[in-house]
């Protein structure tokens, strides 16, 4: 007889995979920020507008599923959202 508790077990393996999803998922939504700020120093609107709506879609799903917080969420959308505005002007 093994004394080691199975559903202990069980929840290392279900957090390790969730861990790393998570994980997956946060630097998939940094990579999206680069590309935002790459192409507002580079000031290219289009491409900018293009990453920064690439980067909501997962911030919003990131938001959705409860890997970052709802503030959080919306401080990142907000300060890349002025990164782009800022350069029309």
């Amino acid at each position: 007889m093994s004394t080691t508790n199975l559903s202990a077990e069980k929840r290392q393996r279900q957090n390790e995979k969730r861990r790393l999803a998570n994980k997956s998922t946060k630097t998939s939504i940094k990579s999206a920020a680069k590309k935002v700020v790459m192409a507002s120093e580079k000031k290219d609107t289009e491409a900018a507008k293009q990453a920064l709506s690439e980067m909501i879609k997962r911030i919003d799903s990131a938001a959705r599923k409860g890997i970052i917080k709802k503030n959080t969420a919306a401080r990142k959308k907000s300060r890349m959202q002025r990164l782009v505005n800022k350069i029309d002007q």
